[in-house]
């Protein structure tokens, strides 16, 4: 036993020996929660408290169930093959494969996954003759998911106006089929073994007898269903253990409710004595300066239950801040930085490159590849490999060769065996042999014929740039992406491939034979296909601070710090709880680092072709400025760029009444903002704000009454 409870720190044994009672272990970033989770899992065997039929763990990904059982293995002598450890969905799966009739499944029940359920809507709208523009497929499946998550059927869904009610019935129509076939969708799987439990009173008193113990990781993660699904088993006197952060719940748009850690420390953990909550606040991973710089960030966050990192070991180095003059220079210095890191020793697989839109990587990736850097992309796909741009190319290949069959496989008619087999018999190109289609396989790739002679007659003569945004919006491609709930990160990315044409013209001596348009294309073609560093090859880390969560590096870049990037512009729309979501983001980016931290930002940033002036990131100026080492620019500003004051305090225009550019305000109308200009002293003086969704106003500051946030 003494093995088992050996280098805990006093929080970490307290939270493993806690008696028979409900508590909430909150454990910040670092601070050993997996390891707390799993000693105490094995404790309880260990002490007899409970046998290992007795525990249900569950955690988010199928990833960490392994690792908690792994490592339960080795504290522990016993099979753990048989415990049910897992993740909601698989948990939910076991029970629903053993009780199927209780359930009203077939005892072979299918799982549909996102595209057998995006192939089924689709299948469901054209045989009940559904206009999918009206109703795009991948905006139903949201819907439909949207409230499963929640816990409703179709039966509890409201409809305020027609065409919510056309969709309430749509999801209607698609439960039924789903009943008919047999199958269950991800989001079902929980909804359905929830219900089971609930109207089937000897089978819930069953399990709720058999599991003395729920333990659940990544609380903070959890949506209204789950946290409903836990309340559900605990109800037979099962002990609740919870671990999660709520500084770390970045997730709502998929639902999860960082409400649901102060829900269950209201109902579970108020105690005559007190609450049952212990911190986790040592830091195992960074030095004290990043964990400073965590702790001043995420203290401006109102809802919170509180905690406050340390590490004993020892300050550390600065945060090294450097302010570009474009979004060009900054990419340049931070390849430069990692260049000279890698030269000192650094592995290039312990620095990690961060940004907040996936769009952002492109200018990133030229400069590594420029530079010969090797790199990759965690989480994701190289930026001229990403679907959407893919798309926009291939029509732009079409544009300069219509007889690229490839291209034309990718966006036009790729089921058409038809005219495949008409090509191949005329020895033709795809687009030669569509003349020679009748009927309908006719009429739709002569539709499709039309579109792009439409397009190379309305850029004939534009400069590329123009070309590249003209071919995004009338081939439909923007407008497709933009009916997707998800579609705003391959809507950027659309738009990052614009500033990518701009850029690419700008540059001396980048045009060669076949024109700009043949150039560009070679170009994205190159970077698409070259530079990927091979298996086991040490590469330098690119990803989402999104992706970012539970990883951890020698060294951290978070770059494009500026307002409108990050945090995000949809947050401020979204008021304080989206601006709170975003600081939080920004919190679990200071906390993937171990040693060395940078934030970075531009003056001027490439938006849909044009320059774009930015305001230095909010949150940039609620780091303390004793923690930042400021960094010399690497340019020469242009004479068209206004000069920018450092961050750390924003612009270097003197505050109005205490408040600033780049400050973010909130009005009791139109709720949340940011200024972006000021003008006036004393009873004259008056600031314009940007409210989002409410838009851009003037205030007088005499009786505008904004509140800093």
């Amino acid at each position: 036993m003494s093995d088992l409870l050996a280098n805990l720190n006093f929080p970490q044994l307290q939270a493993v020996t806690l008696p028979a009672v409900h508590a909430l272990s909150l454990a910040g970033a670092g601070s050993g929660k997996t390891r707390v989770l799993t000693t105490r899992i094995a404790w309880l065997m260990s002490t007899g408290q409970v046998g290992p039929h007795g525990i249900l763990a569950v955690t988010f990904t199928n990833k960490a169930a392994k690792e908690m059982t792994a490592r339960l293995s080795a504290l522990v002598p016993i099979n753990t093959r048989g415990m049910w450890i897992g993740t909601f969905h698989g948990l939910c799966n076991r029970l629903l494969r053993a009780h199927y009739r209780e359930a009203a499944l077939p005892q072979t029940f299918h799982i549909l996954d996102s595209a057998d359920q995006l192939a089924m809507v689709k299948r469901l709208l054209k045989n009940l003759n559904v206009d999918d523009e009206k109703y795009p497929p991948r905006e139903l499946c949201h819907f439909i998911n949207a409230h499963k998550e929640q816990g409703g059927r179709a039966a509890q869904a409201e409809a305020y106006d027609n065409y919510t009610q056309k969709r309430v019935e749509l999801y209607a129509e698609y439960e039924n089929q789903c009943n008919r076939e047999g199958v269950v969708d991800f989001a079902e799987l929980l909804l359905r073994c929830y219900e089971m439990l609930l109207r089937n009173e000897p089978l819930r008193r069953h399990y709720q007898e058999r599991f003395r113990y729920v333990l659940v990781d990544e609380f903070q993660d959890t949506n209204k269903l789950q946290y409903a699904w836990l309340k559900l088993l605990a109800g037979g006197g099962a002990k609740i253990f919870a671990v999660g952060d709520d500084d770390q719940s970045i997730y709502a748009f998929r639902g999860a409710e960082v409400g649901n850690m102060r829900d269950f420390e209201r109902e579970y953990c108020k105690t005559s004595t007190g609450d049952n909550i212990i911190r986790l606040e040592q830091n195992y991973r960074s030095h004290g300066n990043i964990l400073a710089a965590a702790n001043a960030l995420i203290k401006n966050n109102r809802e919170r239950l509180g905690k406050n990192l340390w590490t004993d070991a020892g300050e550390g180095e600065p945060i090294r801040c450097f302010e570009g003059y474009s979004d060009l220079d900054e990419a340049r210095f931070v390849v430069e930085e990692i260049r000279e890191l890698v030269r000192d020793g650094v592995s290039p697989t312990q620095i990690a490159l961060l940004y907040r839109s996936n769009a952002q990587s492109r200018v990133l990736e030229n400069e590594l590849f420029t530079k010969n850097v090797p790199y990759k992309v965690y989480g994701g796909l190289r930026f001229f490999e990403r679907q959407e741009i893919k798309h926009a190319l291939a029509y732009l290949r079409l544009l300069g060769n219509p007889d690229d069959d490839t291209a034309f496989l990718r966006i036009g008619a790729r089921s058409l065996e038809n005219l495949q087999a008409t090509a191949h018999q005329m020895n033709s190109s795809l687009y030669n042999a569509a003349a020679s289609l009748t009927g309908k396989a006719g009429q739709t790739v002569g539709a499709f014929i039309r579109l792009i002679e439409s397009l190379r007659q309305e850029t004939d003569g534009l400069p590329l740039p123009e070309m590249v945004e003209h071919v995004v919006e009338k081939s439909g491609l923007a407008q497709h992406y933009r009916t997707e709930k998800e579609g705003q990160d391959r809507l950027e990315n659309l738009d990052e491939l614009i500033n990518a044409a701009a850029t690419f013209v700008d540059d001396e001596g980048a045009i060669g034979e076949g024109g700009a348009l043949v150039s560009f294309l070679t170009l994205a073609s190159l970077e698409a296909g070259e530079h990927q560093a091979g298996e086991g090859e040490a590469a330098v880390q690119l990803m989402s601070v999104h992706a970012a969560k539970g990883l951890e590096f020698d060294v951290v870049f978070i770059t494009g710090l500026e307002q409108g990037l990050f945090p995000h512009e949809n947050s401020v729309s979204q008021g304080r709880a989206g601006l709170e979501e975003e600081r939080r983001l920004m919190y679990v980016a200071v906390t993937r680092a171990r040693q060395r931290l940078y934030v970075s930002c531009a003056q001027t940033r490439m938006l849909h072709g044009q320059t774009r002036y930015c305001v230095p990131s909010s949150f940039l100026d609620e780091i303390p400025a004793s923690l930042l080492l400021k960094l010399n620019k690497r340019a020469e500003p242009s004479a068209s760029v206004p000069a920018f004051g450092s961050f750390g305090g924003g612009y270097a225009e003197p505050a109005v009444a205490g408040l600033r550019i780049g400050m973010s305000v909130e009005h009791a109308k139109f709720g949340l903002g940011v200024i972006v200009s000021t003008e006036g002293r004393g009873a004259d003086a008056r600031v314009q704000v940007n409210f989002g969704s409410s838009g851009m106003k003037w205030l007088a500051l005499e009786y505008a009454k904004l509140t800093p946030v």
